[in-house]
């Protein structure tokens, strides 16, 4: 899929390079948001030496924090890796849930990692019950409560289905499981043996996960509003631990009752004294997973609007600082995991392949004009000068026009493009898009669906602008390069190499993975999305 650059021998191809270098020269790459260590960050576990673990879905990699230094580094990387949750046996046992590709894996000490369990797409948490039986359900992709072979020998057995999204879960000391369902505000305790749940608690928004500290009592985090909750486990009552921010994901409690508290949005994990209520940041990020990018300037003034995955944020491009406007499962936010956005006059549009959504949004009022769905992994949208909606479908290999209320009026304007995922709007009215699997960028007439290849022979690209100068700019991920090209003549021109681009896929993910963003301010200047360091990076002429 990912084809050479052919530069070929002859006098041109030599001239092209030159021309390139001199070009590269003229510009100067900076780090306008520092990166991170996570790309997401979910599941957590402790084992009995005090060491904390970090899981990531997106990233596929399980982490060792230094909770004193506020580092992190790879304990297992991809693609075995992938964590949403992680839980040890008594016998020191590390197991862990690889989400997307529904595999269940274990590995003791550093000894060779064994995978337990597969085909179970959605595998989300797991615990170890004090006799070393182990237990994992499936949520969002699936719904159910399964006992898992420590052996790997036998397949799972299913206990329970239809839970209403048993998460993160710990067994009590009465040998139940206690976990919230997620669907249905509530926690509950099951009788594994039984296959029997009764219903702890109620009434929160969003329970993400909870877990027992040495004393018996059980904490509950709600994701939608941020809180920690200390919920008795006898009469139900409800008691405010700590106030922290949504997007809270997991929570682990050591052997001297200490929490530690992993946020998707903000990156990071967090120490909570449940005695006082006060966080201390271990570890955080200014950006979550940083994917499309759109830039509007103002007076003078360029703004990047970032599709953060896990947030939705703003960038001010001459400083550097990031202000949040929404993150996900944030109560009365609505926000569906965004990877793309594009950015013009009032609106911004954000676009998720994983959920096939479509989202547009005021840019003064930060207020949602419309949430399409159902699109086949949307990479990118953008409007034309003709007010018309266009959504590149990776799903579809094609272009789509949206119109009508609510959007619900969509045609294909152009077919069998070999992976659709940058778009830029021509000044003529045409649509130019990065075809990534192609290697080359394509002009489309809307009305007819005629194509014209604009350039080739480059490797995954991705993002795409149209500058000022009427140049495209485009993020050639395999090639860890920006270019310029020339939609007259097709010249390629090396504007800045090097980058840290095209993170490595997880398995269960496109190959073009979370969509390198570019963007292209009224003077020039040029930003780019770092998927590997979740940064942003700006490239400005000296």
């Amino acid at each position: 899929m990912r084809t050479k650059l052919a530069l070929g021998a002859s006098a041109m191809a030599l001239g092209l390079l030159a021309v390139s270098a001199a070009r590269a020269d003229d510009y100067h790459v900076t780090k306008l948001v520092q990166g991170s260590a996570f790309h997401g960050v979910h599941g957590l576990g402790i084992d009995k030496a005090g060491r904390l673990f970090a899981g990531s879905v997106a990233g596929a990699a399980l982490y060792e924090v230094d909770r004193d230094k506020g580092t992190a580094k790879i304990a297992v990387p991809t693609p075995e890796g992938m964590a949403d949750d992680i839980a040890f046996a008594p016998d020191g046992t590390m197991a862990w849930t690889a989400f997307l590709t529904g595999d269940l894996y274990a590995r003791k000490g550093d000894g060779p990692i064994k995978k337990l369990a597969s085909g179970l797409p959605g595998i989300n948490s797991l615990a170890f019950r004090k006799d070393g039986r182990l237990y994992a359900t499936q949520v969002f992709l699936g719904d159910a409560l399964y006992e898992i072979d420590v052996a790997g020998e036998k397949p799972p057995r299913k206990i329970m289905e239809k839970i209403g999204g048993l998460n993160g879960f710990e067994f009590g000391p009465d040998d139940k499981l206690y976990g919230p369902l997620w669907f249905k505000g509530q926690v509950a305790a099951v009788d594994v043996d039984k296959g029997e749940l009764n219903v702890v608690a109620d009434g929160f928004k969003i329970p993400a996960a909870a877990n027992f500290d040495s004393k018996g009592n059980l904490y509950v985090l709600d994701t939608a509003l941020g809180q920690l909750v200390r919920v008795d486990i006898k009469t139900g009552k409800k008691q405010l631990a700590a106030q922290l921010k949504p997007s809270l994901d997991n929570l682990a409690i050591d052997a001297q009752d200490r929490i530690f508290v992993s946020n998707m949005a903000d990156n990071g994990i967090q120490e909570v004294d449940p005695a006082t209520g006060t966080a201390r940041q271990v570890i955080i990020g200014k950006l979550a997973f940083p994917g499309g990018i759109g830039v509007v300037s103002d007076g003078g003034k360029d703004t990047i609007y970032v599709a953060d995955v896990f947030a939705y944020r703003s960038v001010d491009g001459a400083t550097g600082e990031v202000r949040e406007l929404a993150r996900m499962h944030a109560d009365g936010v609505t926000l569906e995991y965004p990877m793309s956005a594009t950015a013009k006059g009032n609106e911004v549009m954000l676009s998720s392949w994983f959920t096939g959504t479509v989202q547009v949004i005021d840019r003064a009022s930060g207020k949602t004009i419309e949430m399409l769905h159902d699109f086949k992994a949307p990479y990118d949208a953008i409007r034309l000068a003709n007010g018309k909606l266009v959504v590149a479908e990776l799903g579809t290999k094609s272009l789509v026009e949206v119109g009508g209320e609510h959007g619900k009026d969509r045609k294909a304007i152009a077919t069998d493009l070999n992976g659709p995922v940058g778009l830029a709007a021509a000044p003529d009215g045409a649509v130019y898009v990065t075809e990534a699997f192609a290697g080359q960028v394509t002009k489309i007439d809307p009305a007819t669906g005629a194509k014209t290849v604009v350039a080739k022979d480059l490797k995954m690209p991705e993002g795409l602008a149209l500058a000022p100068s009427g140049k495209l700019v485009v993020a050639e991920v395999g090639a860890k390069r920006v270019v310029e090209i020339d939609p007259a003549t097709g010249k390629v021109t090396e504007l800045a190499g090097n980058l840290p681009i095209g993170l490595v896929p997880a398995p269960g993910l496109p190959p073009t993975n979370m969509p390198t963003g570019i963007g292209v301010g009224a003077s020039g200047t040029i930003y780019v999305s770092s998927d590997i360091e979740n940064a942003i990076y700006k490239i400005a002429k000296k």
